[in-house]
């Protein structure tokens, strides 16, 4: 969800720079960029780490509703679509492709973020609070096979960072990358984009079958 098909890791920019000030600290890029794709827990984790905060469990509680709340007043003035996803996602639903939204971010704000993305357009959505363990481990992918009734190697996973990628392809799903806010690495089961715009359901088929089925 967040800098695959929406714009919305510019909204958590704001928002994590907001809480670091909150906490009377400022948030250090690098922290950020290795935040991204990454779960509330762990973000926090790494926030604290960054500006030399104890990790104690009322203090990331306490944050992590500040956090929310604020996320949430940005994600409800409006999202922005990355560039292509739109269409893409129209363009697999009329070509009658099952689709599944797997994300990190908790079920209260992906219902927000729904608003935008157009509930309807998802059989499947499985947040990063329903699963044991988040991205980049393979829960939130094998959950979301599982639900649909497929195995992980006949789905195909779009994804824009490490942390995504990596629980794609643990999960055994080979998997589109269209990095946004971090370059991602090569893999075995990765094909790399530099974007989504003129990407359609064909083109999805095309990139499934060349790693499901290599030349």
């Amino acid at each position: 969800m967040d800098g695959t098909l929406l714009d919305s890791e510019k909204v958590w920019d704001v928002s994590l720079d907001d809480l670091a000030e909150h906490l009377g600290g400022v948030l250090g890029r690098a922290t950020r960029h290795a935040m991204v794709g990454s779960n509330m827990l762990t973000s926090l984790g790494l926030l604290f780490d960054d500006l030399g905060l104890d990790r104690d469990a009322a203090g990331l509680s306490s944050a992590g509703r500040w956090l929310t709340a604020r996320t949430a007043e940005l994600f409800d003035s409006g999202l922005p679509w990355r560039p292509g996803a739109s269409e893409l996602v129209d363009d697999v639903l009329t070509a009658g492709v099952r689709t599944a939204l797997v994300t990190n971010t908790e079920r209260f704000l992906t219902e927000r973020a729904l608003g935008t993305l157009g509930r309807e357009r998802f059989e499947v959505v499985v947040c990063g609070d329903e699963v044991a363990r988040g991205k980049p481990d393979p829960d939130p992918y094998l959950r979301a096979a599982e639900l649909l009734g497929l195995a992980p190697e006949q789905c195909l996973a779009v994804e824009d960072s490490p942390t995504g990628a990596a629980a794609a392809e643990a999960a055994g799903c080979p998997v589109l990358v269209v990095p946004c806010e971090v370059a991602v690495p090569a893999g075995p089961r990765r094909v790399q984009l530099s974007t989504l715009h003129g990407v359609g359901a064909a083109e999805l088929a095309r990139v499934w079958r060349s790693v499901v089925v290599p030349v």
